[in-house]
């Protein structure tokens, strides 16, 4: 059996990307501004800085972003 990966799911910025970088803020305190800069079309980018910085794999990373971004604001 060959040994293949899982691909990676895609992520895409939906909504106010600055109201959900401060959700993000909240709940992993150790996540930086600079961790969450978004520029379109470089999601991926912002994906690796938090995975960098949480220690987490790819699936991981973009299961909390859409979840924060899927989150009712306040």
């Amino acid at each position: 059996m060959e040994n293949e990966k899982k691909p990676k799911e895609l992520f895409t910025i939906k909504g106010n990307w600055e109201e959900h970088a401060k959700a993000m803020k909240i709940n992993f305190a150790q996540l930086t501004d600079a961790d969450l800069k978004f520029e379109t079309g470089k999601e991926e980018e912002l994906v690796a800085r938090v995975m960098s910085r949480l220690g987490k794999k790819h699936g991981e990373v973009v299961h909390l972003l859409k979840r924060t971004m899927s989150a009712k604001t306040v």
